[in-house]
């Protein structure tokens, strides 16, 4: 029997009397509880998890040995521990008892579960500033704070959202043999809010843990292991789309996004067995990170965000890498007409990566010159030409100077399809009218319909 078999076994004859110990007293303890702490909810949640630690009595140090569990599970596995074996009858009148506490306490209350859980792994330490320090708990407590635990951020994710930053922005929870307990901590809000989940994933642990290529090769798969699952459940790409921007919040910020881009588009020399799961995630998390009505605010300052960060990630010497970044940088400037001036001021300082848009709108000018404003690229290339003469007087280096020639070259070429589209269409458009008038002359009874139709079809000619 392996230690998952004995938990099962163990934990579901305590559940059996928890069941009828809760069925039966649930009601009279929590309005005991409530009469006697009606205004201070920390203790009645403190009271909450004192009786489910009496439920779990039976539950020894041995038949409970959750860091191993944790330690050796998959977060597939480790995500029902240990709710799975708790009557669903128990999860509902909990869950419905929780959700009438205030989220300030119901914060604190989850950090004191986790401190509980922490102090198992690193001795006794101390709580949140003004808290009480954290005894190590029994057998049966720590059975019972996984139970209080799972259940109140199944039922308030939002919680956790409020409380995520001052769990990655502190050291005492952070740490390998920490991360299991983290990441089962956001698989248990994202069973109750995916959207939630996402949240606290893609703003807190993934930026916090892969910020760095050379990372700790297990924290990476138990991140990758926690997307997955995330990304696994039914219908989660519209569930994600649609909470795509929370509270004026993107889902996927641009810098997590950017990172997650640079680790799905490493040099050839660089690449490691979690890349293809990266690539695999990598088009559902771009398009939550660009997400959003064309021209909103969030889309606008995503595009603000985004711009100078793939000009950065064109400079790495890494050609699939920078062909990803240039399609970003476009999509910048079609959603954001600021873009432009922002592109004109890092223009000369990432040369490198203005060559290469400017070379992709010029060699792909039938697909992207649509998409962009022609009034504002004209006069973003034109501001350039000027930057550029002034910058090859100046400038000495070499290597500098040629790539200015040829964002030159490439802005001349810009600004001249400007020019002969502009032409052309004024010439077409006295022509049409030339014609119109001659009609008239020769036919002066012609029908305007028909008219209307010929110059139309010669304008979208």
């Amino acid at each position: 029997m392996d230690l998952g078999e004995l938990w099962a076994l163990v934990l579901g004859l305590a559940c059996k009397r928890l069941v009828h110990f809760l069925l039966c007293m649930y009601i009279l303890i929590i309005c005991s509880v409530q009469a006697s702490y009606e205004n201070q909810q920390d203790i009645q949640l403190m009271r909450f998890a004192d009786y489910f630690g009496r439920a779990f009595a039976a539950v020894s140090a041995s038949q409970f040995p959750w860091a191993k569990m944790f330690k050796e599970s998959t977060v597939s596995k480790m995500v029902d521990i240990p709710l799975c074996h708790i009557s669903e009858a128990v999860i509902k009148t909990v869950s419905d008892w929780i959700s009438q506490r205030s989220s300030d306490a119901l914060g604190d209350f989850v950090l004191w579960c986790i401190d509980s859980i922490m102090s198992e792994l690193s001795g006794p330490s101390a709580g949140p500033k003004g808290s009480k320090k954290v005894a190590q708990q029994s057998p049966r407590a720590q059975v019972a704070i996984f139970v209080v635990l799972a259940m109140t951020l199944r039922r308030k994710p939002d919680v956790l959202v409020n409380v995520m930053p001052k769990i990655m922005g502190n050291n005492k929870y952070l740490g390998q043999e920490k991360l299991p307990i983290i990441v089962w901590v956001i698989a248990q809000a994202s069973q109750g809010d995916l959207v939630s989940g996402m949240f606290c994933w893609a703003h807190s642990l993934f930026p916090t843990l892969c910020a760095k290529s050379s990372g700790n090769p297990l924290a990476r798969d138990l991140v990758l292991q926690l997307l997955e699952r995330i990304l696994s459940v039914t219908k989660a790409r519209s569930i994600l789309l649609n909470g795509a921007v929370r509270k004026g919040e993107r889902l996927v910020p641009p810098v997590s996004f950017d990172l997650f881009m640079r680790a799905t588009f490493p040099v050839s020399n660089a690449r490691v067995k979690a890349t293809e799961r990266f690539e695999a995630a990598y088009p559902i998390i771009k398009e939550l990170a660009l997400a959003g009505p064309p021209g909103s605010k969030t889309v606008k300052q995503a595009s603000q965000q985004l711009l100078p960060l793939c000009a950065k990630a064109m400079q790495e010497n890494n050609a699939e890498l920078t062909r990803e970044a240039v399609d970003v940088f476009i999509w910048c400037l079609t959603q954001n007409a600021e873009s432009y001036k922002q592109w004109e001021r890092i223009y000369l300082e990432n040369i490198e990566a203005s060559v290469a848009v400017l070379s992709k709108v010029v060699i792909d000018w039938r697909d992207v010159s649509p998409k962009l404003s022609s009034e504002a690229l004209k006069a973003t290339v034109k501001n350039f030409k000027a930057k550029n003469e002034a910058a090859l007087e100046s400038t000495t280096d070499a290597g500098k100077q040629a790539s200015i020639k040829e964002a030159d070259k490439h802005c001349k070429a810009i600004f001249g399809k400007l020019t002969r589209g502009a032409t052309c269409l004024k010439s077409s458009l006295v022509v049409i009218a030339l014609a119109v008038a001659a009609s008239y002359v020769l036919s002066p009874g012609m029908d305007l319909e028909k008219v209307q139709a010929m110059v139309s079809s010669h304008l979208s000619f």
